[in-house]
């Protein structure tokens, strides 16, 4: 899983951030899901989806959009 660039996410339209920060928020749910069964094989796909949000939600802020 290849973390995304936040140069790329600014040139996001506001909605369209907003539809990732829910299609990550529910990959980061089923990977911890899988990690508590130990399905999950690649442990740092935690990490990345943990940090491409935080990168979501930091571009929003600076738009002065509330999360």
């Amino acid at each position: 899983m290849k973390p995304r660039k936040a140069s790329e996410l600014r040139q996001l339209t506001t909605e369209e951030l907003r539809q990732l920060l829910r299609e990550q928020e529910q990959l980061l749910q089923k990977l911890r899901f899988q990690h508590e069964l130990k399905q999950l094989e690649n442990t740092a796909a935690l990490h990345t989806v943990r940090k491409d949000i935080a990168r979501i939600k930091t571009i929003l802020h600076e738009r002065g959009i509330r999360v």
